[in-house]
């Protein structure tokens, strides 16, 4: 549950302060480690605190799920082993068999082989659409169609939806808009406020922010919703740890700064990449010839630092350019405050090969870090020759 203490008070203040009080016992200003299965009861049912088992509830991970919850503005925060396994979760319980989804034609691999190859075994319809399109998304709803699945910016095309008008169409076919906020952080993007359902991160990413911890997350406004989510939760069981809950933590407390110069140093990278003679096309909501630009100007504060961009020399060129980056490390994920540099087709996206979410050949990724922006520039322009 969300601590309305910390409603009106800034991001950057919420980040350090919501769910991180001070321990009663010692005065200890980190939550405790709480590295423990099961917890002491005062007579049958006699719980302390409400806990009983570290899977149904466990102190670190309320702490972090109340942080959760006041960064994105929700009452409901949800913390999990793994964004997929929140994804997991969240399908479960608000899908039946014989439902159907509409499915971004740009998402996370892991996310398109949840669907195509776990939930459709399930019963579970899908079919996609052009999110940023509002026809193709009104054209791909059915009258089954209970959830309208958003990444904005999409990974790795870096696409951009307009969150209030996806509400608004989700709102009417009576269907559930969940939005993917992975990519801009709730620092960025605020897509609760914006009229989502449900907000899914993987905490893996700039959440967590040091590339050490794995998790996901799940953020909603409705009450209700919340409960039955949490019910899932323990029922399906794949929460987040104790230590790893206390890592992400950690990570969210700088999440400001980090993200404030992963964008800095984007936009500069952004700038070199046009100007390259074997750069083809840079994909970056910052530019103002990006056909989202205004959208996402509008309902975020800045715009990332997750940059692609396609190289002349197809598929051979962009994988031997990932091959000579030196301080950009070759490497799934992202978020992590060194830089990664990736070939999605061969790596995060290979599972959407031969599907309509299939990258180009020739597209490169990266996640830039904040380290100094001239050596990460140098570093690019001698891995593109």
């Amino acid at each position: 549950m969300s601590d309305d203490s910390h409603e009106h008070q800034s991001f950057e203040t919420r980040a350090i302060h919501a769910g991180n009080t001070a321990d009663p016992q010692t005065g200890a200003v980190v939550p405790p480690i709480y590295q423990v299965s099961t917890y002491k009861q005062d007579g049958v049912g006699g719980l302390r605190g409400g806990y009983e088992y570290s899977r149904s509830a466990n102190p670190t991970r309320t702490a972090l799920e109340e942080n959760l919850a006041a960064l994105e503005g929700g009452r409901r925060g949800l913390a999990f082993a793994s964004g997929l396994a929140a994804e997991d979760c969240l399908l479960r319980t608000l899908l039946s068999p014989g439902d159907h989804v509409v499915i971004p034609n740009d998402a996370y691999g892991g996310t398109f082989r949840l669907f195509a190859k776990v939930v459709s075994r399930w019963g579970v319809e899908w079919s996609v659409a052009d999110t940023s399109d509002a026809d193709s998304v009104r054209a791909a709803l059915t009258p089954k169609t209970k959830v309208i699945w958003v990444e904005t910016p999409s990974n790795p095309l870096l696409g951009i939806t307009d969150i209030a008008v996806v509400a608004d169409i989700a709102r009417t076919a009576g269907a559930k808009l969940v939005v993917d906020n992975t990519f801009a952080s709730p620092y960025l993007q605020q897509p609760l406020a914006l009229g989502a359902d449900v907000v899914v991160h993987s905490l893996t990413k700039y959440m967590g922010g040091h590339s050490d911890v794995v998790g996901g997350a799940l953020v909603t406004a409705d009450e209700a919703l919340g409960e039955e989510l949490a019910y899932h939760q323990n029922a399906m069981g794949a929460v987040a740890g104790p230590f790893d809950s206390w890592v992400v933590l950690r990570g969210i407390k700088t999440l400001a700064v980090r993200m404030d110069r992963h964008a800095e140093n984007a936009a500069k990278i952004v700038e070199v990449l046009k100007r390259h003679p074997k750069v083809t096309k840079v994909l970056y909501p910052g530019l103002p010839e990006h056909p989202g630009h205004e959208i996402a100007a509008k309902q975020m504060r800045n715009f990332g630092g997750m940059v692609s961009f396609q190289v002349a020399g197809g598929e051979e060129e962009a994988v031997a350019v990932c091959g000579r980056t030196k301080i950009f490390t070759l490497a799934e994920s992202l978020g992590g405050v060194e830089s990664l540099i990736e070939h999605p087709g061969r790596m995060t996206h290979a599972s959407v090969a031969g599907s309509a979410l299939e990258v180009p050949a020739d597209l490169i990724r990266v996640s830039v870090g904040i380290e100094n922006a001239d050596d990460l520039i140098a570093d690019l322009t001698q891995a593109l020759g």
